[in-house]
């Protein structure tokens, strides 16, 4: 009887299957332990053969055949061969120092890993090195060659040479032997070496090879300096320098010789000529002569000090400030000469710009643009020629006439600045500010970013051309500007409210003319009314100092409170005091019950009862009877006789009918 697995069963069986086979084979392998052992000890002297063990623990199921493989490690590197890795034993025949270093071993068995604990390994003992040269004795400039070698020796070695403290050289190199060829001074030189060997954080020393003493003839090529006529030398003089070496027993070709004054060279070939110059005060110092020959350098000095002939000319400007316009004069001069020339010795010239100006140590002239510039001046005897330092000459400006300004708006009665400035004129200038002449106050302007600027205040708008700028930047000339000329914003007055007819007069269906006028102010001038209920019934802006607004037909529910209010560019209200208007029912007929015949029209005359109250502005009203026009401030009637004058009205009453003709046709325009 066959049993049929169904697909899905089947997959889980193999899947069990595999999973167990799995933790099976895991199963069969397992390392305890590793070990390392260093044989003989850990530590040795140099040539000891030594040798490091790996010994592993492990535990495995039943006749399975294990393969080990064995890694060795010094300081963390490998240091096995892996393709052939299956020796517990890695061997150091004839240890040396270098093989010094912290050991560790791992064993893989069938790709399951575990390293052993590391161990350090110590080599003692390092060979004294053999030093060895070519030669014992030699001449100056040429080599001896060294050989150090330390037989024996592994790992990455640095060789010293030296003499006595002095190190000679050093290199670095994998090798036991090292081989230089060196240059020694004069002399003897006691030879040695030794070398190290580094072992990573630390590093072992050997002791010193033999010493060989190196004896080095001097080669006699060292200069002498002569000068001539003497080291006694005065500017002008001519003096000659030689550089010679006794070569008797020296017989080579090679040999140069460089002449040098500081860190200039002057020649390169003092072996066949000498060296002559012209004398200067800047010549003063050390001289030297320096041979050549193969690598060998001697040098030989001597200083000598150059005496002036006359000392280096100075320049100067009189007067010490000048103006356009003004004279001036440039004098060239020295303050000392020597004895063996007289004053009348020397020559002079004079330069601007580096063009010349006149040939003698004084210049005169008048200050202009075309006098300003660099100067210098020339001064030349017994050939030597000395330059003075350069001069800077620009003649100043005068100030120019100022310009004067104001910031802002000019209100009466409120500060404002004035501004004083001239576009001309060399720094510092005073401004000054004027009026009528008296000095207020004065300022010092010595930056190009800085201005002049003065507080002021005027009472009335007259007084504003009583101010002038004053500028100076000498004690001589003396600019004033014009006088101030600027618009001057006078505030408001405070406004009248004139009502017409007279406010007890006033019945159901009269038209009802509110007047506002200001004793002063500039124009525009805003004018606003207020009803009864203390809201604002009407705004307007005139050229005039008044304005007037008419009620049409008024009612009995329009009595009440009637005020204006006026302002300008001043940014200052000013309001008008309380005028109380009675609306009164009343059917007898009024000679106040009609408006005057100029203000009326046809559509107008109509009984009190029809249409509603109409707002009509009136720009100049003119009154049935001005003789008898009522005025109304607060809640009393005044009556004032009207009077018109021609020109400007003087200390105005505001209770006058007089100060409202005036406001309303004979006031001038005012003053800007």
């Amino acid at each position: 009887m066959q049993v049929k697995i169904q697909p899905s069963l089947r997959m889980g069986t193999i899947l069990l299957l595999f999973l167990f086979t799995s933790e099976e084979a895991c199963a069969e392998i397992f390392i305890k332990s590793v070990k390392l052992f260093i044989q003989p000890r850990n530590e040795v002297q140099r040539s000891t053969n030594v040798s490091l063990k790996c010994q592993a623990e492990a535990s495995h199921t039943a006749g399975s055949h294990l393969n080990y493989k064995y890694i060795f490690y010094k300081n963390y590197h490998i240091i096995t061969d892996q393709t052939n890795a299956t020796d517990s034993l890695y061997y150091i025949p004839d240890a040396r120092v270098s093989h010094s270093g912290r050991y560790k071993c791992a064993v893989v068995i069938e790709e399951i890993k575990k390293e052993s604990s590391a161990k350090d390994l110590t080599v003692k003992g390092l060979l004294a090195p053999v030093l060895t040269v070519d030669k014992l004795r030699l001449t100056e400039g040429h080599d001896v060659t060294a050989v150090c070698t330390a037989e024996g020796e592994t790992g990455f070695l640095t060789f010293f040479f030296r003499d006595g403290p002095e190190e000679l050289y050093r290199v670095y190199t994998n090798s036991h032997k090292v081989e230089q060829n060196l240059k020694l001074d004069k002399g003897t030189v006691n030879m040695f070496c030794y070398y190290s060997i580094n072992l990573g954080s630390t590093a072992e020393r050997s002791s010193n090879s033999n010493v060989i003493s190196v004896d080095i003839e001097e080669l006699e090529i060292k200069p002498d300096i002569t000068v001539m006529p003497s080291t006694d030398v005065t500017e002008g003089d001519n003096i000659t320098f030689s550089c010679s070496v006794n070569m008797t027993h020296q017989r080579n070709s090679e040999l140069r010789i460089i002449f040098s004054h500081g860190h200039n060279t002057l020649s390169l070939n003092m072996t066949h000529e000498d060296y002559a110059m012209l004398a200067k005060a800047n010549d003063s110092g050390e001289y030297e002569c320096i041979s050549s020959l193969g690598g060998v350098h001697k040098s030989s000095s001597l200083n000598i000090t150059v005496k002036e002939i006359f000392s280096i000319p100075f320049l100067s400007i009189h007067p010490d400030e000048v103006f356009e316009g003004e004279h001036f004069d440039i004098r060239c001069q020295i303050s000392s000469l020597a004895s063996r020339i007289q004053r009348e010795d020397i020559k002079y010239s004079i330069f601007r710009d580096e063009t010349f100006v006149i040939k003698d140590n004084r210049y005169s002239g008048t200050a202009s643009k075309a006098t300003n510039g660099k100067y210098v001046c020339k001064a030349e005897a017994n050939r030597i020629i000395k330059e003075s330092s350069m001069l800077l000459f620009g003649a100043k400006v005068l100030v120019s006439k100022p310009e004067i300004t104001v910031d802002g708006p000019v209100i009466v009665e409120k500060p404002f600045w004035i501004r004083c400035h001239s576009e001309n004129g060399s720094l510092p200038i005073t401004y000054s500010l004027k009026r009528n002449n008296l000095i207020l106050n004065s300022t010092k302007v010595s930056r190009f970013q800085e201005e002049a600027r003065f507080l002021a205040l005027i009472s009335t708008p007259s007084d504003i051309t009583s101010y002038m700028c004053e500028a100076k930047n000498n004690d001589v000339s003396i600019k004033m500007s014009e006088r101030l000329q600027v618009t001057v914003i006078v505030p408001v007055g405070k406004p009248l409210l004139t009502v017409l007819p007279v406010p007890e007069n006033i019945e159901e269906g009269n038209d009802v003319t509110l007047i506002c006028g200001i004793a002063k102010g500039s124009p525009p001038i805003s004018f606003r009314f207020y009803g009864s209920d203390h809201t604002a019934i009407h705004t307007t802006t005139v050229q005039s100092n008044s304005s007037s607004f008419v009620l049409s037909r008024v009612k009995r529910k329009n009595s009440g409170n009637y005020y204006c209010e006026a302002f300008n560019t001043a940014d200052m209200s000013s309001r008008s005091d309380i005028v109380k208007v009675e609306v009164e029912v009343n059917n007898k007929e009024s000679v106040w019950s009609e408006r005057p015949p100029d203000l009326v029209d046809q559509d107008s005359l109509q009984s009190p009862n029809e249409g509603v109250v109409e707002y009509t502005e009136v720009v100049h009203p003119q009154p049935v009877d001005p003789t008898q026009i009522p005025l109304r401030k607060g809640t009393e009637t005044v009556y004032s006789e009207l009077q018109t004058s021609q020109g400007a009205p003087e200390n105005i009453n505001h209770q006058s009918l007089l100060e409202y003709a005036e406001l309303n046709h004979d006031l001038p325009e005012p003053v800007d």
